[in-house]
This record gives C-alpha cells, structure tokens and sequence, in this order.
C-alpha cells in the first residue's frame, strides 16, 4: 500500500471522482449523490454551483496579479517570523523523510467573519483584491452551509447540525492562494504530500494546469476539472463529527515539469476555541454507534495534527 502510495502516476490516468449537479431540480437526488461522494471517496465536484463565473475569474486574476509581483512588494504581506498564525505570504519549502521535497509559495488570509479578518494581510496592489475576496468569501460561505445542510440530513440530523458542531456563526473561512513553480524532476519534488486536511470541509478552484490527485481504488489518480466546477474535500472535524460516517478525503499536489500551477482553496474550519468531537445525537451507546474520536478543542487538535503527534 505504502509503495503505490508514493509513486507518481501516468498523466493518462485521469480520475473519475463524483460530480454533482446542484441544478438538478430534485434536490433530494443532490443531497442523496453529495452523501454517497463525501461517505466514499470524500472528493467530488460541484457544478452549477451558483457561484458567478465571473466573480471566480476575477477572484484568478487578482491572485495570479500578486504572484507576478517583485518579492519585495510580496514580502510587504509577508507572515511575521514571530508569528504564531498562519496568515501572510510564505514560501514552503521541506523535505520529507524519503528526501522528497515540497515547495510552494503561498498567501494565507482569513475572509470571514469580518471580525476575524485581517487586511494587514491582503495584497495592495490590486484596487479589486478586497472587494473580489470579499464577495466571494459570501458565495462560498453560502455554497458551504448548502453542502453541510445536506450532510447533517444525511445523518439523520437537523440541517444546520454540521454547521453548529464547526461553531455556527464563529466557524472562519481560510483562503489559501497556493503557488506552484515548475518542477523538471517531478519524482523528487511534490507540491504538497499526500494528506488528510485538517479543518471541516475545503472548496478548491485552480488554473488550468491541473496536479491535484486523489487517493482511490488503491492508487492515485488525476483529478480533472474546469471553469464551471469546485472541488469539495471533506475533511477531519466533519469526519469526527459524523463519527467516520464522512470520509476524509485523502489527497496530494503535484507540479508540472514546464508550467506554473496555482490553486484557490478555502478551508471551512471552526473557530480556534471550539470543542470538536463526534455528535452526540449519533452516539447511541452500542458498539456500532460508540464514539470512535475524542473530542478536541480545535486549536490544540490542529497543533497536534501538524506536529505529527498522537491524537485518538
């Protein structure tokens, strides 16, 4: 297992993950087809999604503006070396215990609540930069409570379940605009390991070099998609909330050999004081429904998880 786990696969090998039509007008058929994708796979793609195709364009633009910048002009949003948190501008760069390497440049801010957002962090030099971010931190708030609505009923639960165990009206919104620079030696650098992300749910768009690949079926395999769709990755607090019934999607990025990548995700998470752990409305006291997760409070989960430390 751990050998396919780590080979790179052929570019022919393209991924066949779910993909949901939120149009469809029998919206019990898109509740019943976003559970089977999150209880499976935990990676499956959304079209017809609501959100302005122009607003995601323009969200790419600005973006893709900053990272054409001098570095001293990016370093002017750079994450403070005494920093704590993970917001600012950073260059990754590790090796892991096999001498593979990671490398991406990143900037990471909070989008929403506004009480949590900090503009010390957000690009200049773009006039659109806030208002794009802005309104599309609404858009994909509102995607995301659509999608943790379909899964709370799919529990047998009342809707707004999912999002009042990630914190309700606390929960933030985490926009990570990743940069991939071109690799000629893709067995020896990866843009991310493969992984599990920690928070509640992701919601990722990118350019049109693709290099998410997904764990299934034993292998990995290209994930394809487009303009039209956004990647959703269900992640650890909404599989310890479902007590495993929602799988934690398992993933990695990958660079290109002769082209830049670049990724929007954003991480649905819950605020950093919030308990998490299974939902007790699910945890009946047999064996089948025991609690199989402790519960956590979400910032001292998530240092243990990136600390690589024993969490259950």
């Amino acid at each position: 297992m751990e050998i396919e786990r780590n080979q790179h696969i052929s570019p022919k090998e393209k991924s066949h993950i779910p993909l949901v039509d939120l149009s469809n007008p029998d919206e019990n058929l898109v509740a019943r087809a976003v559970v089977k994708a999150s209880e499976e796979l935990g990676i499956f793609q959304v079209v017809n999604h609501g959100i302005p195709l122009e607003l995601i364009r323009r969200l790419k633009e600005v973006g893709t503006e900053f990272f054409e910048l001098p570095d001293a002009e990016k370093e002017a949003v750079a994450k403070p070396a005494e920093s704590t948190d993970i917001e600012g501008y950073v260059t990754d760069y590790k090796k892991d215990g096999q001498g593979r390497k990671t490398w991406a440049d990143h900037l990471f801010h909070r989008i929403w609540p506004p009480s949590r957002v900090s503009y010390r962090f957000w690009p200049k030099n773009s006039p659109d930069y806030r208002e794009v971010n802005e309104e599309y931190a609404k858009e994909i708030k509102k995607l995301s409570e659509k999608i943790m609505g379909w899964l709370s009923e799919g529990l047998g639960l009342h809707r707004d379940a999912l999002k009042e165990g990630l914190g309700g009206e606390t929960m933030e919104y985490l926009m990570k605009v990743i940069f991939y620079p071109p690799c000629p030696k893709l067995d020896l650098l990866f843009g991310a390991p493969p992984h599990t992300d920690v928070n509640g749910a992701t919601f990722l768009i990118a350019d049109k070099v693709h290099g998410l690949q997904a764990f299934m079926d034993h292998k990995w395999i290209d994930v394809e998609y487009d303009d039209l769709g956004i990647i959703v990755i269900i992640a650890n607090q909404i599989t310890r909330m479902s007590n495993g019934r929602y799988n934690s999607g398992e993933h990695r990025a990958t660079m290109d050999t002769m082209r830049t990548r670049i990724s929007w995700p954003v991480f649905a998470e819950p605020n950093p004081d919030q308990v998490v752990g299974p939902l007790p409305e699910l945890l009946t006291g047999d064996d089948d429904n025991a609690p199989k997760f402790k519960p956590y409070v979400y910032r001292e989960y998530k240092f243990l998880k990136m600390n690589k430390l024993p969490i259950d």
